[in-house]
């Protein structure tokens, strides 16, 4: 895994495979890089790197808080063109997942905040495309975890337990951050029309469904979330350049003005800025080499299906799923189709790094989102058949093409401590970055720019008791986070994935 962290991180290929949620492509997917001006470069206050969910609600944040501030948010391909347009679908937290392991290392109160913090994203993220009348699919819903190994589940109802104990009343209430049901093999298969017994022929050990856990989440399409969210900031004022790399970001000498302090260039122009945010996640390091081994590329995989003939399932299925077993997960949702295309559903399953040799070493470190891994398409082809049975999932739509409507990758960006990097950059002036989310930007991102723009404008972490401490960067934690693999609930030593849900 060490070598895997050392790889050099390079910036976005420039012909990704076409995501599922990108058509049809927002108005503002392509956005030409105005010519420099003569006399000197754009100077702005603010020049957001990345334009995914983090980015976006960066610059959004700033238009709500500051009176007509110049602001310009460079994209290297299209608009939303990463991560968030590239994910899974899910507005899901699992925080019982990490709860003991964020209690033990961190204390009860920050485990606790982590827990509110991610639970508080997904009801914000849901309640803002509401305000905004952003029409993106937004669904807030209960989920289910599915669990295929023993020690796992035990695990799972002994952190469900203690995150109850440690949370308030109305917490535990049904629909809040602590409401949990949990459900035995038995009433697990009858209530979510799941088999007894993985039958995935990919899978060379006998899996059995031991019991299940429900709780609060929701879906969404977070491309359309996210670039209804950019219409907003350019109604207010944002200036946007797709297709356009930066390279580096250097210190100006000043003699360009005194309230410029940074340059950011790229392959077509420079631009000044006073304030540089760097909201890349897993490109990141290519940036700010020093955060290289702190923040690895993780290359996930996601495919669009369409349910056999015959089948028995409801449509759409009222409930998300994660599929849980004791190297790794899948993650699903359903996507309701229109009546005026007949109808339906499509199921958007992703994950099977936790199939993969040594969990998927070698999707770390890469960030080519032009291509499949092949092995894991071929592990993804079975599995809703495999988790539902034949009998729920249908029949056989013959092949693989014509039942898989699409496929493809993204990349994420990992962490040792599976936690992101948010704040000023250590040894820089007037540079922050929000980086980091390892697969969680939909339960992360919305309030992390809330934060980020709070600290901008002069308010300390340690004013915001609502924002988990552990997420700062700090010189000391950049300096102990050196990628070694996910720790999983589990145990302190265990490894686990990550994913883009």
């Amino acid at each position: 895994m060490e070598d895997r962290a050392r790889i050099p991180v390079s910036p976005p290929v420039s012909n990704p495979l076409p995501s599922y949620w990108q058509t049809p492509k927002s108005p503002l997917a392509n956005v030409i890089e105005p010519a420099p001006e003569r006399s000197q470069p754009p100077t702005y206050d603010y020049c957001i790197i990345g334009s995914g969910i983090t980015g976006t609600s960066i610059a959004y944040n700033v238009l709500r808080h500051k009176p007509s501030p110049r602001i310009i948010l460079l994209e290297a391909r299209e608009a939303c063109s990463g991560a968030t347009g590239r994910n899974g679908g899910h507005t899901k937290a699992a925080s019982y997942r990490t709860y003991l392991q964020h209690k033990a290392e961190l204390g009860k109160e920050e485990a606790l905040s982590i827990a509110r913090m991610e639970y508080q994203n997904i009801l914000a993220t849901h309640r803002m495309a509401a305000e905004l009348g952003i029409e993106c699919e937004s669904k807030m819903c209960n989920t289910v975890d599915l669990v295929y190994d023993s020690e796992t589940f035990e695990v799972g109802k002994a952190a469900i337990g203690e995150l109850r104990a440690d949370a308030t009343e109305e917490e535990r209430k049904e629909g809040g951050m602590a409401w949990y049901k949990i459900y035995s093999a038995e009433e697990a298969a009858t209530r979510f029309h799941a088999a007894s017994e993985n039958t995935n022929p990919a899978v060379e050990e006998k899996e059995e469904l031991v019991g299940a856990f429900e709780y609060l989440a929701g879906r969404i399409n977070a491309y359309k979330f996210t670039t209804g969210l950019l219409k907003e900031c350019v109604k207010k004022g944002l200036d946007i350049c797709t297709n356009t790399v930066v390279r580096k970001i250097d210190r100006t000498t000043g003699a360009l003005g005194p309230t410029t302090s940074n340059i950011v260039v790229t392959d077509h122009s420079r631009i000044l800025a006073h304030t540089v945010i760097v909201a890349t996640n897993g490109y990141t390091p290519y940036l700010l080499p020093q955060l290289q081994g702190t923040i690895v590329p993780l290359r996930g995989q996601i495919t669009a299906q369409k349910p056999g003939r015959n089948t028995l399932l409801p449509s759409p299925l009222p409930t998300t799923y994660s599929f849980i077993y004791r190297t790794g997960y899948e993650y699903m949702i359903p996507r309701p189709l229109p009546s005026s295309s007949g109808g339906g559903q499509h199921i958007i399953i992703g994950g099977g790094l936790g199939r993969q040799s040594n969990q998927g070493l070698s999707e770390y470190g890469i960030v080519d989102d032009a291509s499949l891994n092949p092995d894991i398409s071929r592990y993804l082809n079975g599995v809703l058949a495999g988790y539902f049975g034949v009998h729920n999932w249908g029949e056989s739509r013959g092949d693989a093409d014509q039942r898989i409507m699409q496929e493809w990758t993204g990349i994420m960006g990992a962490t040792a401590d599976g936690r992101p990097f948010v704040g000023r950059v250590p040894g820089m002036e007037d540079v922050w970055v929000a980086a980091g989310f390892n697969g969680h930007g939909m339960v992360l991102c919305l309030k992390t720019a809330e934060a980020l723009v709070q600290m901008l404008h002069g308010v300390s972490p340690e004013e915001m008791d609502w924002y988990p401490r552990s997420f700062i960067i700090s010189e000391e934690r950049v300096g102990r986070c050196h990628f070694h693999g996910r720790k999983d609930m589990i145990g302190e030593d265990e490894e686990s994935e990550s994913t883009i849900a």
